[in-house]
Formats: C-alpha cells, sequence, structure tokens
C-alpha cells in the first residue's frame, strides 16, 4: 500500500498548508485538499502547486469547493449544499498521498461529523503541525489526547515557527510523542526555499516507515 498521511493541526493559520506543500514535494508525493472553503482569494491545493512545483496531475481536485472561507460546515450551507461526509474516501495513488484538513481536528464537516471522525475512519497516520508560539502546549496537548481517544495513529509533531526549545520539549516529552522536525518561517517563501529547508529540518525515512 502506498503511504497515506494526513496533516492537521490544532488551529487554523498555523502554516499546514506551508508544510504539506513542504511534505508533498520531499516525499514526491501527491496533494489532496478534501474541502476548500474559501475561492476568491486563492485556493490551498493552488498554493501548493505553486510551492511544491507540482505537475496538475499531482495535485488532486477537491471533493468539494465552497465559496466562503468559514468552516466548512456553514460554508456548504451558504452553497446550498451539505458536504457527504462519507463520501470522503482516501484516493489510491501510485505515490506518497498527503491529505490537508481544514483548520483543527474539531472542525465540523456538516452538524454531525469533526474531522476528527473522518480521520478516524480513514485510519491514515496524522502529522500533528504546531505552531511554537504561546498558547500552543495546551492547544497541541488537547489534540493529542482527541487523536488517542479515537485510536488515530500519531505519527508525530511537525512544529511551525521560531525555535523554542523548551516548548517542543515539553510538548513531546507530556506528549510522548515524536517529534518530526521543526519547520522556520520562511521569508520571502518560494519554493526553493520551502524546498531547502524541509530537507534540512525532516527525514524522508520518518514519514515512508509509516506503511509497506
Amino acid at each position: 500500500m502506498t503511504v497515506q498521511i494526513v496533516v492537521t493541526g490544532p488551529d487554523t493559520g498555523i502554516g499546514k498548508t506551508v508544510f504539506a506543500a513542504g511534505l508533498t514535494g520531499l516525499l514526491d508525493g501527491i496533494y489532496w485538499k478534501p474541502v476548500q472553503a474559501g475561492i476568491q482569494e486563492g485556493t490551498d491545493s493552488e498554493t501548493v502547486s505553486r510551492l511544491a512545483g507540482l505537475p496538475a496531475d499531482r495535485v488532486l481536485p477537491e471533493a468539494w469547493r465552497l465559496n466562503e472561507p468559514l468552516s466548512p460546515h456553514r460554508a456548504a450551507e451558504l452553497d446550498g449544499v451539505e458536504i457527504d461526509a462519507h463520501a470522503l474516501v482516501l484516493p489510491a495513488t501510485d505515490r506518497p498521498l498527503v491529505v490537508e484538513g481544514a483548520g483543527g481536528l474539531m472542525v465540523p464537516v456538516n452538524r454531525r461529523t469533526l474531522y476528527i471522525d473522518v480521520f478516524a475512519r480513514w485510519r491514515a497516520p496524522v502529522v500533528l503541525c504546531a505552531r511554537t508560539g504561546l498558547g500552543t502546549i495546551n492547544h497541541t496537548l488537547l489534540s493529542i489526547e482527541a487523536l488517542r481517544a479515537r485510536s488515530i495513529e500519531l505519527l508525530g509533531i511537525a512544529f511551525i515557527g521560531d525555535e523554542m526549545a523548551d516548548t517542543q520539549r515539553t510538548i513531546a516529552e507530556i506528549g510522548k510523542v515524536r517529534m518530526l522536525g521543526r519547520l522556520p518561517r520562511l521569508d520571502p517563501l518560494t519554493p526553493e526555499a520551502l524546498s531547502a529547508a524541509m530537507k534540512t529540518s525532516f527525514e524522508v525515512a520518518d514519514f515512508m516507515e509509516v506503511q509497506s
């Protein structure tokens, strides 16, 4: 079976899309964003394609494209549709598949289903992206507990932001979770800078070992 990895986080706006782009490039993989809420200012798939330098066939089309940049359940309602959570099925691919969620684990897909419920059904390993700034210990440890309560395999934590050695160590020790690495904030954020940072900060083997 080809490697399948879900990229998620405790909250929105922490850099998951940039990390997902970097991971897809690092693994020479395929990217999929199942639900895109907000399309007027560009999509996450477009960002990943640009940052990872992926051809069109390596970025799979979203299952749902919703107009408003809101929680998917509400964006869908405003568009007059309801997301069928059970129709969200991981696609078969011939390369490593990187799947990006929306916002945090408890974001509603519809009025009955959360993203974490979908992840539990998929049974694919999760990389939890966590920012390094103030407040991250609480949010990240809560997310770790939520994943384990649903028996979702947690591959490890990918930190994003400036080096905060004690914060990172605290999360890893208390959460009993592996630190996969830390992606620094990149300025300017270019495909070349992202690729170099991923190769410096992360090991391909840490992601490829999850499935055979």
